[in-house]
């Protein structure tokens, strides 16, 4: 809840930052490197950290042409098998596979490649593996959660994410 919470303020930082590069740009020719890439890391931040939230939320896109007319442990079932054939596998591989482009981009410290530019490229990277462990973390979450559904566990009121 945290997470999501700070993320929504991040989106406040976002568009202040971007209409300040704006009103340099436009209203006094002046551009700042560093602000622009700040809007970009912004952005690949509210995404990123965002996504384990819409999870848990139940916000996340989905094509619920049929979705949304089945009963509560058709959806159960649905979300289950979604998080455990392909959300748990994907944020798994994403998390094995980001590992080592984050370790080596830390062990140089990556910066910006454009002259004053952001220092933390590495910092960004490690959106990666944190997005893929809060995504799986939250994809287990949500299969027990539904399993308490299919079990008749769960009370009414609970939804089937």
């Amino acid at each position: 809840m945290a997470v999501g919470r700070a993320v929504s303020w991040l989106t406040l930082f976002m568009v202040l930052a971007t209409c300040t590069v704006v009103l340099l740009r436009r209203g006094f020719d002046q551009g700042s490197i560093a602000l622009q890439e700040s809007v970009t890391y912004m952005h690949a931040a509210v995404f990123m950290l965002g996504a384990a939230y819409a999870l848990k939320r139940d916000a996340q896109v989905r094509v619920d042409i049929f979705y949304r007319q089945f009963s509560r442990r058709t959806k159960a079932w649905v979300n289950s098998l979604g998080a455990l054939v392909l959300l748990l596998p994907l944020s798994t591989f994403t998390g094995v596979i980001s590992w080592d482009f984050v370790m080596d981009s830390w062990r140089i410290y990556e910066g910006s490649t454009d002259s004053g530019g952001l220092k933390g490229v590495f910092l960004l990277k490690s959106l990666l593996p944190l997005t893929a462990l809060m995504l799986t973390l939250q994809g287990v979450a949500s299969v027990l959660h539904n399993l308490l559904i299919l079990m008749d566990v769960a009370g009414p009121e609970d939804a089937a994410s």
